[in-house]
């Protein structure tokens, strides 16, 4: 049995049976019995969900994340760790890699050390099929899950993320509104965020009434950090006769590599040549010209997921889901 179980079987919510055990007064009396009621019909004692609700906690928390040579991912987890430090909480990193197996054995791993809460970095921790989230399923009935950038419902599951989709539609019609004709939506990964985001570039040219070309949706399959790979990308797209006047890049890397591109074909940004990145990393005021960016807010929400996961641990009533709205931080690039 598992405090998801007994939530389950009682008809209230994890955390009002973490105020129960806590012996919180934030509770009616009818509510307490009623989940008192389970607790002894299970034959178990409330020790029994020390771990899963703070109480004897370590005051420890497993953060995963795939690769912490990732800017994005690093800056993340930097956050997160400072946070939670703030809120007196320590904190265990596995770097897990992208592959499905890893992930799994990365957090079985965490769930050994008696951590009160697991924190998943990044949105290429929820698989396409379904049932490939389990493993997720699985923890979370044993502890509370937070995602960063990344939307899964289920029960004791939390979400903090930034609306992908409603931010690069933004960004696309802005590109739409300057007069940008030939738009080439370039990105490097199918994970949750990136396809919400390339759904927000359709969306954004069926919504101006224009047609879908799917030439101008290009998949970089290179490293993440070559950058100079996704230059020589570019250029290949060029020599294969796809006319573009503007860049939309998945990330900031990728318009650093479309900068890149621009003067290797001696193109005036952003004269000849638009380019906006996404995230608003250092790596947008590392290029010159200094790079526009979607702001996805990221410290934001790394604050937010950490108070999250302090109230919940606490018994305090928290919303599974609190959605950020991204910007574009307009620079010499538009």
């Amino acid at each position: 049995m598992t405090i998801y179980d007994i939530s389950k079987k009682a008809g209230v919510s994890i955390a009002t049976v973490s105020r129960v055990l806590n012996g919180s007064s934030n509770v009616s009396p009818k509510t307490k019995q009623k989940v008192m009621d389970v607790i002894n019909e299970c034959g178990y004692s409330p020790n029994v969900f020390a771990r899963g609700l703070g109480l004897d906690s370590m005051n420890c928390v497993g953060i995963l994340c795939a690769d912490s040579s990732d800017i994005y991912l690093a800056k993340a987890v930097y956050y997160i760790e400072q946070a939670l430090r703030a809120g007196g909480y320590n904190a265990i990193l596995a770097c897990t890699g992208y592959s499905l197996e890893t992930r799994k054995a990365s957090l079985n791993m965490i769930m050994k050390q008696r951590v009160d809460c697991v924190i998943l970095v990044g949105s290429s921790f929820i698989e396409n099929n379904d049932a490939d989230n389990d493993y997720i399923r699985e923890a979370a009935e044993k502890v509370p899950v937070m995602l960063l950038n990344a939307d899964f419902d289920c029960p004791n599951v939390y979400c903090t993320l930034c609306d992908d989709f409603k931010s690069t539609m933004d960004a696309t019609i802005w590109l739409l509104n300057h007069k940008r004709k030939k738009i080439l939506y370039l990105y490097n990964s199918h994970s949750y965020s990136a396809i919400r985001k390339l759904s927000g570039f359709r969306s954004a040219i069926l919504m101006k009434e224009l047609d879908l070309d799917k030439n101008y949706e290009q998949f970089y399959d290179g490293p993440r950090d070559n950058i100079d790979g996704v230059r020589d990308f570019l250029l290949s797209v060029r020599k294969n006769h796809i006319d573009f006047d503007a860049v939309l890049c998945a990330d900031d890397s990728l318009a650093s590599g479309a900068l890149k591109y621009a003067k290797a074909s001696k193109l005036s940004i952003p004269k000849d040549l638009a380019v906006i990145g996404y995230n608003n990393s250092i790596l947008s005021l590392a290029c010159d010209p200094d790079l526009s960016s979607v702001d996805n807010h990221l410290e934001d929400q790394c604050n937010q997921l950490v108070k999250s996961c302090i109230q919940i641990l606490s018994g305090i009533e928290t919303p599974q889901k609190i959605i950020f709205s991204g910007e574009l931080i307009e620079r010499a690039t538009t």
